[in-house]
């Protein structure tokens, strides 16, 4: 029997603060997930790109495991990215998600490495079976060196009875689409991993999005959802239109410095990126500060 677990709403891909030696804030890691629960987010997705999970130890995404459900407790579901180069560390991260207590686990596809598209549905089966929990598969092939599911590889993942949906960060709205035509009827749920497309995902019949934005704009990448679940298409469509530019102000700084930039900006310590990700120039800054404020968030 398919697994009954839904991913759906706006779901901010959380940053993982740091203190100026590039050790984990955990204080700071605490408030921001209550700045973004408080703010009406339906789920909150933590160790992922925009989590630095490339840049963390085992322990360290062990521990913020720990935080974000003991500190969520509940009030919404919590999502964590457990994805590795090898299927066996995949397995291993979710035995001790699994314990922890999270509701879901997000696998991107592995990287450095370029599996055959059978390699990846191998992975995921045999993922999907070592785990109780639901599984999100991650397709991001501009962060993975060109590693991508394809739809039809898709379309036989979504029969396994815990592999729940899918996060498409490509970028690519066909691929999106033809995700969802696929795997209409099978209790599989798509999400966008681009945020300028979240109304878009929806109105092909997506289910939400996992958001790096919602960080910075919790409300109102949260009120694109809403607006849709209630039918008002035209207020949603403003409050996408509203975010696009925080979204594109990603190629002021190299990935993900920007949105931690941002968050230091409005006031809520997130600290630096790993190096060798570097802060933004006082140029770029000056730019990005000016998106914020157009946004009225500053």
């Amino acid at each position: 029997m398919k697994m009954s677990f839904v991913p759906k709403g706006v779901i901010p891909a959380v940053v993982t603060p740091m203190n100026k030696d590039e050790s984990i804030n955990e204080s700071a890691f605490r408030k921001l997930l209550n700045y973004l629960v408080d703010n009406g987010v339906h789920g909150v997705f933590i160790i992922g790109s925009q989590g630095e999970f490339y840049a963390l130890t085992r322990e360290e995404k062990i521990r913020l495991m720990e935080i974000a459900v003991e500190e969520v407790n509940g009030r919404v579901p919590v999502y964590a990215g457990t994805g590795g180069i090898t299927t066996r560390e995949v397995i291993e991260l979710n035995d001790a998600a699994e314990k922890i207590g999270v509701d879901a686990v997000s696998i991107i596809t592995p990287y450095y490495i370029s599996p055959s598209q059978e390699e990846l549905y191998e992975h995921y089966v045999k993922i999907a079976k070592a785990t109780k929990l639901p599984v999100l598969l991650y397709n991001n092939p501009g962060r993975t060196g060109g590693v991508k599911l394809e739809p039809r590889t898709v379309e036989r993942l979504a029969e396994i009875d815990n592999i729940v949906g899918i996060k498409d960060s490509s970028g690519d709205l066909t691929n999106t689409s033809d995700y969802i035509r696929r795997t209409k009827g099978k209790n599989f749920h798509v999400l966008a991993g681009r945020d300028t497309l979240i109304l878009a995902t929806l109105l092909y019949g997506g289910t939400g999005s996992i958001a790096a934005t919602a960080n910075v704009a919790p409300k109102l990448v949260a009120s694109i959802y809403d607006y849709f679940v209630k039918g008002d298409l035209e207020n949603a469509k403003r409050a996408q239109e509203e975010l696009t530019p925080l979204r594109l102000a990603f190629e002021l700084g190299t990935f993900p410095v920007v949105i931690k930039e941002a968050l230091n900006m409005i006031g809520i310590e997130a600290g630096p990126a790993r190096g060798p990700i570097r802060s933004l120039s006082e140029e770029k800054k000056a730019e990005l500060r000016k998106v914020l404020q157009n946004m009225k968030l500053l």
